[in-house]
């Protein structure tokens, strides 16, 4: 690995980042070249005491990576079978071990081959892939016994598949030093925005939405603020039946109605203090049933209304995290994520929260592709031996690197 860890950091290796999200509705891909820097440790260089010099060169000064740049991202959809598949383990069908297993090697080989497609569409030779899996349990903070988390889409599928050496099963070494495995993003976004302007908050819209909070010099600060694609895409597939309510066309036409917004603001999870993660098994399918039927309950009959008053909701729950657990006020507020694209969510937020809201385009990052990225730095910090592990961000004790290695031999 030392070799591929060295074009990694020469900017030498193309490096893929893999997924398929909360919401599931489509395999992400994006593939990045790095940066690095030369790092003195200045207790080291500073020492009157004389030491060796290879211990000097590996103490003192070392490389790091300090920079990512997205050369292409796609997006694919999953072939039906398995999209029904997945969508009905997601949903809460019984997902016995056969099947399990099945849907473990079917997306590894369904993210390997996404991989592979676009190498070969845009002629690259890509030599490490980092692959999140799919998320089908997450502890949510709930589970008696500890935090649990699982991701299916096994590894060595992925490297057969797209012929490369790929890093996957990155949050359970998170879990084993006492974290949430969540949101793992944070522990990417100091390389994916390393030009954003400091203090600033990254949010994420995906199926849930979280916040990362990047200063000049501590380290990241991290949660999950609650449901958010998750909530809103829920709804439309029940109240409009389609996918997506398309760039909140429905929500902008609706009223908002704070008796809904602030009976869904008083979920225990929104109170409690960080590190905290979340996920469908507290904002699932059957939530999201419950917030129609507490709707109905409100004499709230408008599909636009249930909409626009979870859009309140979900902008609400991200100004309301900010003051509750942010102790620096951010200078800006970030989107990335699917929930870009929801100009009514966009609006809601810009209403509630006191910072100004950009995309994340504005400085220079895809906000489609934020999320493959976050995969790709972590295989690229994974072969070049950084850890990654940070208290603020997931609750788990610093100095481990993140995700398990499945080499490929080339054959």
């Amino acid at each position: 690995m030392s070799e591929l860890a060295a074009r990694v950091r020469a900017g030498e290796a193309l490096v893929a980042g893999v997924l398929s999200g909360t919401s599931a509705d489509a395999i992400d891909v994006g593939v990045a070249r790095f940066e690095s820097e030369r790092v003195v440790n200045a207790s080291v260089a500073a020492s009157s005491v004389s030491v060796p010099r290879a211990f000097d060169a590996r103490s003192a000064a070392h490389e790091r990576l300090a920079r990512t740049e997205l050369v292409t991202f796609a997006t694919f959809p999953f072939e039906p079978r398995l999209a029904r598949e997945l969508r009905a383990v997601l949903d809460g069908e019984p997902c016995d071990l056969r099947r399990a297993a099945l849907l473990d090697r079917d997306l590894g080989r369904a993210f390997g081959r996404a991989v592979r497609a676009l190498a070969e569409r845009e002629r690259l030779a890509i030599e490490l892939v980092g692959s999140h899996g799919q998320t089908v349990y997450h502890h949510d903070g709930v589970e008696a016994s500890g935090p649990a988390t699982l991701q299916l889409g096994d590894a060595c599928f992925v490297a057969e598949e797209a012929r490369a050496t790929t890093v996957g099963d990155f949050r359970q070494r998170d879990v084993a030093r006492g974290g949430e495995g969540a949101p793992i993003s944070a522990l990417a976004d100091d390389l994916i925005f390393h030009a954003a302007p400091k203090p600033c908050a990254i949010l994420n819209l995906g199926g849930m939405a979280n916040l990362t909070i990047l200063g000049d010099d501590a380290p990241p600060l991290a949660f999950d603020t609650g449901p958010a694609n998750a909530l809103l895409d829920g709804l439309a597939r029940r109240l409009l039946g389609t996918e997506f309510d398309r760039d909140g066309a429905s929500a902008r036409r609706g009223r908002v109605h704070a008796a809904l917004v602030d009976e869904l603001l008083a979920h225990e999870f929104l109170r409690r203090a960080p590190p905290k993660s979340t996920g469908r098994d507290t904002f699932g399918v059957a939530w999201v049933d419950g917030v129609i039927v507490r709707a109905r309950a409100l004499g709230i009959e408008s599909t636009d209304d249930v909409l626009a008053s979870a859009v309140d909701f979900v902008a609400r729950s991200v100004a309301d995290g900010l003051a509750r657990f942010v102790p620096v006020r951010p200078d800006w507020l970030v989107l990335a994520g699917g929930g870009v694209r929801n100009a009514a969510l966009v609006d809601a937020l810009a209403l509630r929260c006191p910072q100004p809201v950009a995309s994340a385009e504005d400085f220079g990052v895809d906000p489609k592709a934020r999320e493959a990225l976050v995969f790709a730095v972590l295989a690229a910090r994974h072969v070049c031996g950084e850890a990654t592990t940070e208290p603020r961000a997931t609750g788990a004790r610093r100095g481990s690197v993140l995700g398990k290695l499945s080499p490929w031999s080339g054959a």
